[in-house]
């Protein structure tokens, strides 16, 4: 980790500005799962839905690593899941001892739906920028998205050493 002292001033506010962002976003975002959880979807269950889809059937336990989830949680949540349908339980063909979760053509279905809805809304959203604008956007968001992902670990200690900036420990 780069010493807060080694760190330029004009980089401190441009991520200012990346932080108040995301801070926003994740306020908005927290608007739209409320509205998504009363169409029976909200943010735990499209993560979890989404995850199963793209990655296949996981154990428990590998599916709260992908998430960045605790154990507990995730299997509050898949235990919720499973009792609506949307993901099921498999034995584990690689260990016949251990179940793997699966997302169920029902809970694929819903999160196509889900996904289309936000795919068009989000299109509306950007469709009178220009293509080059768009595709750049899309470009750099990723990249930050990956970096934020790869640099979490960071982060998260960053954030869990309470002496921070100026404080004792």
């Amino acid at each position: 980790m780069v010493p807060l002292g080694e760190v330029a001033l004009d980089d401190l506010e441009v991520a200012d500005g990346i932080g108040m962002s995301i801070a926003r976003l994740h306020r908005l975002l927290a608007c739209v799962s409320s509205s998504g959880s009363k169409a029976g979807m909200d943010r735990p269950t499209f993560m979890l839905l989404a995850t199963l889809a793209e990655h296949g059937p996981r154990r428990s336990g590998a599916l709260a690593e992908t998430l960045h989830s605790d154990p507990s949680t995730i299997s509050r949540q898949v235990a919720q899941l499973v009792k609506t349908g949307l993901v099921e339980r498999q034995v584990d063909k690689q260990d016949g001892r251990a179940t793997v979760l699966v997302a169920t053509e029902q809970g694929l279905a819903l999160l196509a739906d889900m996904r289309g809805r936000r795919n068009a809304q989000i299109a509306q959203m950007i469709m009178h920028w220009p293509d080059g604008d768009r595709a750049r956007f899309n470009e750099l968001f990723e990249r930050f998205i990956t970096d934020y992902e790869r640099h979490l670990p960071v982060f998260i200690t960053a954030f869990a050493d309470k002496a921070g900036v100026g404080g004792e420990k």
